[in-house]
């Protein structure tokens, strides 16, 4: 899951909710209880930088973007996923 939000995020910058909505319409159903304890783990591990701002609404967020190590370790963990990927569906599927 920290992958795809890593991903989300990689897009553009992006405060909690939005990227909730964004996993959401993807076909990842999540919900803010699940997705914040993962950002502060991600802004811990230095692949996501946090800033609060004025919005629209009355209340500031928190977006976060992706650092250059979040860049690498979504690039990395793309590479092992996409070879992970093709390996079990040449088990499922019966391909070699």
């Amino acid at each position: 899951m920290e992958y795809c939000v890593l991903a989300v995020i990689a897009e553009g910058e992006k405060y909690g909710y939005e990227i909730v909505k964004v996993l959401t319409e993807r076909g990842l159903t999540t919900h803010e209880g699940t997705i914040y304890p993962l950002l502060s783990r991600l802004h811990k591990e230095g692949l996501v930088q946090a800033a609060w701002r004025e919005s629209g609404s009355a209340v500031p967020r928190k977006y976060y973007r992706a650092t250059r190590d979040g860049m690498r370790a979504l690039n990395e963990f793309k590479e092992s996923w996409s070879h992970f990927s093709q390996s079990v569906d040449g088990i499922l599927w019966g391909e070699q």
